[in-house]
């Protein structure tokens, strides 16, 4: 991985940075912007935002990088010094997603805030965060699909080259990062028109576990519950089911109390907002 970093940054002998965190990092920044952005808008402090995400990003890291052990374990129970090698890579973006959403269960407990509202803030914030750090992938040549023989379909974005196989394989991460950036701009523009708490989570279920769905199927470096079944697979099939009840949920007008998207805590709003 070091040919994928800046070495000597700064002119400092052995302070290498990698591109994969860099696009990570820029990736969690602009969707902590985003979030800070669209609560000001909505008339909520920023304060509380950005307490929830300084909770958030590292538990959700943690929980990523415990999800690809726990079903990685038959290799990191051979050295658990490994473990810790955040640098040799193993994340996986559905620990994260479910570290979370339960930090923000709990922000919210203590803080008082509706959790509804806390999270639609985050979720069009997650997948462009998602969609900008699937590039992580391509510049460490991981999360790759299908061996493609056919010398007509070797070409980018159906394809990618990975050097250290000779080989062409199905561009996955950037179908993947293309189908997160729809899935966002769909939130941005129901945004617009719906007001309702609970939407943005709702899409952000269905959309992204349809599409995970699907391209998970096209990976060659998938996690596995037990041979044949696939564990993204399965958890984008909980996300699709969880985000079909919370849509009815919120039509049906059943997800109307303070905790959940109420104005739960008075001070959470800005001065002058109702």
């Amino acid at each position: 991985m070091d040919r994928f970093a800046i070495h000597n940054l700064f002119g400092i002998e052995g302070f290498n940075i990698a591109w994969y965190g860099i696009i990570i990092g820029c990736g969690m920044l602009l969707a902590c912007l985003l979030a800070a952005w669209r609560a000001k808008r909505a008339g909520y402090k920023t304060d509380l935002i950005l307490d929830f995400v300084l909770w958030a990003i590292p538990i959700s890291v943690i929980c990523a990088r415990l999800y690809y052990v726990i079903f990685e374990w038959d290799y990191y129970s051979q050295d658990l010094s490994k473990i810790l090698a955040f640098r040799e890579g193993g994340l996986a973006i559905y620990g994260g997603v479910i570290g979370g959403i339960l930090t923000a269960i709990i922000f919210c407990r203590i803080q008082k805030f509706p959790l509804l509202r806390l999270m639609d803030f985050a979720m069009p914030s997650l997948i462009l965060g998602q969609a900008i750090g699937r590039w992580g992938n391509f510049v460490n040549q991981e999360a790759f699909g299908n061996l493609i023989t056919d010398p007509n379909l070797q070409f980018f974005p159906y394809g990618v080259y990975i050097e250290r196989l000779g080989e062409w394989h199905q561009a996955t991460f950037f179908y993947e990062s293309m189908w997160n950036l729809a899935v966002f701009i769909i939130m941005m523009l129901v945004a617009r028109k719906v007001k309702k708490a609970g939407w943005m989570t709702a899409i952000y279920f269905i959309g992204y576990g349809l599409g995970r769905f699907f391209i998970e199927g096209l990976r060659t470096d998938s996690l596995y519950l037990v041979p044949g079944i696939r564990v993204s697979q399965l958890v984008s099939l909980i996300l699709i089911a969880a985000g079909i009840i919370m849509t009815w949920l919120i039509a049906s007008g059943r997800l109307t109390a303070p905790e959940y998207s109420g104005h739960y805590r008075a001070d959470a709003k800005q001065e002058g907002q109702p």
